[in-house]
């Protein structure tokens, strides 16, 4: 069933016989009904994490890029870092601005905020050879729509978190973080707390989104077919209704990376 039990009380269950998301799908029906057929329906408090490239196919956020025209610029740049020029334009045209770019690498920073390689577009299980997913156009709304429809199908009280995969500065590997969130407060701020040692912490703001986005990830990647949904499930959160992912971007003038 693709489940992890991280520590006692916490649980990570895969989503598992989800159909290949067609533009369109009732998301939230689907993960609802995928989870009451494996035995583990969605109960109150549950956190749901989706990837964002299954939110993409839903909401019809794909592109073909034989259906893309490379401007001038876009085809400098390809030749720059070995992309395909196709795919540059498309990187261009979603982003705010290039952050970096060099060593086969383009990093910008996406219309709504995002810092990360080629705008978030993504090619990994996407059906369709020339087919990409780029980022949802507002990950905070598709979360709060995933969230609400939920509720309206089962009553229950969850949160949501749409997931990307990332690079880190200085680190090697990927890890998941949170794009999108509904419901749940994406940063734990324990300023004012005590240590073991009786030690008043005053920097102490943790990004529990992204830890849960990753935590998820140890289930999605072990299966061969992919697990795009996640229900953990016994992970007491801080709640909002107001929340916004926004709130897990560091802003540039105190960010020593870019």
């Amino acid at each position: 069933m693709g489940e992890v039990e991280l520590m006692e009380g916490i649980e990570i269950i895969g989503v598992k016989g989800l159909p290949i998301i067609q533009v369109g799908d009732d998301l939230a029906k689907l993960i609802c009904e995928a989870a009451e057929k494996q035995g583990t329906p969605i109960q109150d408090d549950d956190i749901i994490v989706v990837t964002h490239v299954i939110v993409s196919r839903a909401e019809g956020n794909i592109v073909d890029l034989k259906t893309v025209t490379p401007s001038k610029f876009a085809k400098t740049i390809g030749q720059h870092t070995g992309k395909p020029p196709e795919l540059v334009e498309l990187v261009l045209t979603e982003a705010k601005s290039i952050v970096r770019m060099g060593n086969r690498n383009l990093i910008t920073e996406t219309r709504y905020g995002l810092i990360c390689a080629n705008s978030g577009i993504d090619k990994s299980n996407v059906p369709g050879e020339n087919i990409v997913a780029l980022l949802p156009r507002d990950p905070d709304l598709s979360a709060r729509k995933i969230r609400m429809r939920i509720k309206e199908l089962t009553g229950r009280n969850v949160a949501v978190i749409i997931s990307d995969t990332h690079g880190r500065p200085l680190r090697e590997g990927e890890i998941n973080i949170a794009i999108g969130v509904a419901g749940i407060t994406p940063i734990r701020d324990r300023r004012g707390e005590k240590d073991l040692f009786g030690y008043v912490l005053r920097v102490k703001r943790t990004a529990i989104a992204d830890e849960l986005a990753s935590a998820a990830e140890l289930v999605m990647g072990q299966a061969d077919e992919g697990i795009p949904a996640v229900i953990i499930r016994g992970y007491v959160y801080p709640r909002s209704e107001e929340a916004s992912a926004r709130e897990l971007v560091r802003p540039r003038e105190k960010d020593l990376f870019v």
